[in-house]
């Protein structure tokens, strides 16, 4: 069965957030999840990061017009299921950072201090597509 999902990096100060997963697979990860029904792909991204964060968030123009970073696709991207993911540049703009719904934990990494750690799905790539692309700026 095929899904979607759609993540957000969050950045602040040159920080992004991540969330240690409660569930299957565990290990940090972008803020995100599946798109429900009627949701557009931003849309989820900013539910998705308000529940597993606390944060309120805005997307912010990325390398198109719409903030979007990339479109993920690999078949083998999350062992659970076939998985198609958009994940979108955004910002914090209010809240305070606490863990809730799916996450264990969360907190602010510099991206650098990010693609250290055990990283879920395949979300090493999209943080140095996301390192590419602020260079780039």
């Amino acid at each position: 069965m095929l899904a979607v999902s759609s993540d957000a990096i969050l950045e602040k100060g040159g920080k992004i957030v991540l969330i240690y997963r409660k569930n299957f697979p565990r290990g940090w990860a972008l803020p995100g999840g599946h798109v429900d029904a009627g949701e557009t792909l931003k849309e989820a991204a900013i539910r998705e990061a308000k529940e597993e964060t606390g944060l309120e968030i805005e997307i912010v123009n990325a390398s198109s017009a719409t903030g979007e970073i990339g479109v993920y696709d690999d078949p083998n991207r999350d062992p659970r299921k076939r998985m198609i993911g958009a994940v979108f540049a955004a910002r914090a703009k209010s809240g305070s950072l606490k863990a809730s719904t799916d996450a264990k934990e969360a907190r602010w990494f510099s991206p650098d201090e990010a693609l250290k750690l055990d990283l879920c799905f395949d979300h090493r790539r999209i943080i140095e597509d996301y390192i590419r692309w602020k260079t780039k700026k």
